[in-house]
């Protein structure tokens, strides 16, 4: 062994600071944390953070919810998905995506990936044939972009209608316009392995007025629309709030008032994640053998992780490759496995879903590895990793 071992976790997120407890702090002395408990004309704190999170997102409005996966479940169902209706949306991906449109009562179809681990546009095309689905819910996985030209030419041409999963692209953008911003709706997720930390939570944004009092509604209002930070005009609800059903998905002022200092803090700390992925893909892609995913010179991405395949690799190589790695203190996550582990699984093991044969996509997968980059990170850490990861490929590479 040449290179010495890793010693500090993957999960280890940076501490809330102080403004953020502050806040938290001053909920709970109120005793209020139930979201619609306001004096008159008072904005909760989850209202002012969907006030704020739409500023930022350039959105018109914002609901902040329970979790990631119950904005995608909720915004399905908002934009008028049906019992049993086809959604289309990627095979790398992990498993609240599908869970959210089972639960809203869909049937997903996976589309193929390309190497660099965004939708196979050409493929997409075939299944929006073939399926004859009106929904597409793209996943962002890992903070990869699919060329977002191409992939809005092929929504406009077959009336897709588009909600953004953005749980790994909150902040990023396409031309300068932020993911989340180019369908009906962009999902986000505030759990903590995300850009914002609040344990578990979610934020949905749209500019459509209809579909966002849907939303609203059936996070479980209880006909106090009024009190959000960003929602449409009272008469829009005048139907809706009749004809919808109450979910209770809504987001509590404690995980609020914890998130809207961080939101401040959020574009200096992309900066921080790049700079940390960038140290690592410089290393990684030095190497014969190693392939890190290609990017878009359109694209600004959010690097809090980062991805990389070795072509050929054999199922026992890869785990053993795992194995190695671990061993040195570096937490590897392989997306070849067929057996769900951790937060890490694939569409082999979401036996609800009917079994789909994804060849192309299967082969990527199985060579593909992917680790965490929290900003307790330093650069220096990351080089160190690079090279414990360089080290233990050398017997792998063909």
């Amino acid at each position: 062994m040449v290179t010495k071992a890793f010693s500090r976790p993957f999960t280890q997120q940076e501490p809330i600071n102080q403004e953020a407890i502050d806040a938290a702090t001053q909920v709970l002395k109120s005793g209020r944390l139930h979201r619609y408990n306001t004096i008159e004309d008072e904005l909760s704190e989850a209202s002012l953070l969907e006030e704020e999170y739409a500023a930022y997102q350039g959105s018109k409005y914002c609901l902040a919810c329970a979790s990631g996966g119950y904005a995608m479940s909720v915004a399905l169902k908002a934009a008028g998905l049906k019992l049993g209706e086809s959604v289309l949306t990627n095979t790398f991906t992990l498993a609240p995506v599908p869970g959210s449109i089972s639960n809203a009562g869909g049937n997903p179809i996976f589309v193929e990936i390309t190497k660099d681990l965004v939708l196979d546009l050409d493929d997409l095309s075939r299944k929006v044939s073939e399926s004859k689905a009106r929904f597409l819910l793209i996943s962002h996985m890992r903070g990869h972009l699919v060329d977002m030209d191409k992939l809005i030419q092929i929504v406009n041409e077959n009336n897709l209608i588009l909600i953004e999963d953005c749980a790994h692209t909150m902040g990023a953008q396409w031309k300068g316009q932020r993911s989340g911003n180019f369908g009906l709706a962009g999902c986000f997720s505030t759990q903590t392995y995300k850009h914002l930390n609040s344990g578990e939570g979610g934020l949905l944004t749209s500019n459509d007025e209809e579909f966002m009092a849907r939303a609203i509604i059936y996070s479980g209002s209880y006909m106090l629309y009024e009190r959000h930070g960003a929602a449409p005009r009272s008469k829009v609800f005048e139907e809706i709030r009749l004809e919808t059903p109450n979910y209770s998905g809504r987001m509590d002022n404690l995980r609020a008032s914890i998130l809207r200092p961080q939101l401040k803090n959020l574009e200096k700390n992309i900066n921080r994640w790049n700079a940390r992925y960038q140290a690592v893909e410089s290393e990684l892609k030095e190497i014969n053998g190693i392939m890190v995913p290609g990017r878009f010179e359109e694209e600004r991405y959010v690097g809090s992780s980062i991805q990389f395949r070795i072509p050929g690799i054999s199922k026992s190589d890869a785990e053993l490759f795992v194995k190695k790695n671990k061993e040195l203190g570096v937490e590897l996550k392989w997306f070849g496995n067929d057996d769900p582990s951790g937060f890490t699984s694939n569409h082999k093991s979401w036996k609800y879903v009917s079994r789909q044969q994804l060849n192309k996509s299967d082969e990527i997968l199985s060579s593909l590895f992917d680790l965490r980059l929290p900003l307790t990170f330093s650069i220096d850490d990351c080089k160190h990793i690079s090279k414990i990861i360089i080290e233990c490929s050398g017997e792998f590479i063909k």
